[in-house]
C-alpha cells in the first residue's frame, strides 16, 4: 500500500512541476503590454525645454521643435495643427509605428500684435477633428 501512495505522490509532483515550468515559459514569452500613451511635446530651438520664442516683434520669426512619440502598441495616424490666435497656420499628417518618434523644426511668423496671444499645437488621431487627442500652447507677447 505504501508503494502505491509513493507512486501517486510522485506522479502528482511531476505533473505539478511540468505545470510550473509551462507557466514560467508562458510568462517569459508573453509580451507585457504597459501603459498606452502618446508623447506630444514642443522644445525650444536648441532642442531643450527652454528658451521658447515668446517675446517677438510683429513679422519676426520664432522656431520650436514639435515632437510626437507613439507608445500606443499599434501604428497611429496623427494630424498636427498649429494655430496662431484663431488662425490655422500649419497642418501636417504623420503615421508612426509603435515606439517611433517624429520631430520637426517648425518656424512661424508673428502675424498679429498683442499680449498673451495663444500659439496652439493640437494633435488629432485618425482624422477625428472634434476634440484634440493632445494639446500644447505657448503664450506670446508680440509688440
Amino acid at each position: 500500500m505504501g508503494k502505491i501512495v509513493d507512486r501517486i505522490l510522485t506522479i502528482i509532483l511531476i505533473i505539478a512541476l511540468i505545470v510550473c515550468i509551462a507557466l514560467t515559459v508562458y510568462i517569459i514569452i508573453t509580451p507585457k503590454i504597459g501603459e498606452r500613451f502618446t508623447e506630444f511635446y514642443i522644445l525650444g530651438p536648441e532642442g531643450k525645454a527652454a528658451n521658447y520664442p515668446t517675446k517677438l516683434k510683429l513679422g519676426q520669426k520664432g522656431t520650436v521643435i514639435i515632437g510626437v512619440s507613439n507608445h500606443e502598441y499599434r501604428t497611429m495616424n496623427y494630424t498636427i495643427v498649429v494655430k496662431f490666435g484663431n488662425v490655422t497656420i500649419w497642418r501636417k499628417k504623420i503615421t508612426l509605428r509603435n515606439n517611433e518618434t517624429w520631430e520637426h523644426r517648425f518656424t512661424f511668423k508673428a502675424i498679429k500684435k498683442g499680449r498673451r496671444i495663444k500659439l496652439e499645437f493640437l494633435l488629432f488621431v485618425d482624422d477625428n477633428f472634434t476634440k484634440p487627442y493632445r494639446e500644447l500652447h505657448l503664450w506670446l507677447d508680440v509688440s
